[in-house]
């Protein structure tokens, strides 16, 4: 399941972001790579463990809690404090899978990464290339969207980022646990919820169909949900 997700940062938050950014620190994005993906992947990071990345990722973070369709799409238990990066002419990142488990910083806890999810920091005419290409079982998708959009897809897909051949290309990434494991149980719980919305802006939530589908789906998450 793909999704794009507008505006899930305002044009303020995206400003903010780009200032702080501007004046931090880069680092080679290969630190936090594994061994596999660190031979595909060139681009920078900043240090995951910086004032900075703290500060821009509870940004992010208080984001996420606001909006309903990234709260409905991931449903996140956990979700790895964001980082930030990017690709300057030249840079790139070769195909590879999301690794499945992932350390939480300062926590010593682990969590599973289901869900990966990109926010773009900077506009796409801005810079040439750079488009995030996402294999499914329906084919292949190119992503390139503006500044504070994000994109939502399983970590468990192939990926990759085209090479930028102009300007350069910032932005958020970061992985969340599902309470829903299962990314076809998790699609259908989206497209029950997205259905319910739509519902109940023709029906008043008292009709007995508006109940019987609210029902349906809190009863399918209570059997599925993993806490």
């Amino acid at each position: 399941m793909l999704i794009q997700i507008p505006d899930i940062l305002t044009r303020e938050e995206v400003a903010h972001c780009r200032r702080v950014l501007e004046s931090s620190p880069w680092v080679d994005g290969r630190v936090t790579a594994g061994q596999q993906a660190a031979r595909t992947k060139l681009n920078l990071q900043i240090p995951v463990e910086s004032k900075e990345a703290a500060d821009l990722g509870d940004i992010v973070l208080r984001a996420l809690g606001r909006n309903p369709v990234f709260n409905s799409a991931v449903m996140p238990l956990r979700v790895l404090p964001p980082m930030f990066n990017r690709y300057d002419v030249g840079m790139k990142f070769g195909a590879h899978v999301d690794g499945s488990i992932r350390a939480i910083p300062g926590t010593g806890m682990r969590m599973r990464a289901d869900v990966s999810t990109t926010i773009f920091l900077t506009e796409p005419e801005d810079y040439d290339g750079g488009e995030l290409v996402i294999e499914d079982t329906y084919g292949v998708h190119e992503v390139k969207l503006p500044a504070g959009h994000a994109v939502v897809y399983p970590a468990s897909s192939l990926h990759s980022v085209n090479e930028i051949t102009r300007g350069s290309r910032w932005g958020s990434f970061f992985w969340s646990q599902s309470m829903i494991k299962d990314q076809e149980r998790r699609a259908m719980l989206y497209d029950l919820d997205r259905a319910i919305i739509g519902t109940r802006t023709k029906l008043p939530d008292e009709d007995p169909a508006v109940l019987q589908l609210a029902n349906v789906y809190h009863n399918l998450l209570r059997h599925w949900a993993e806490l």
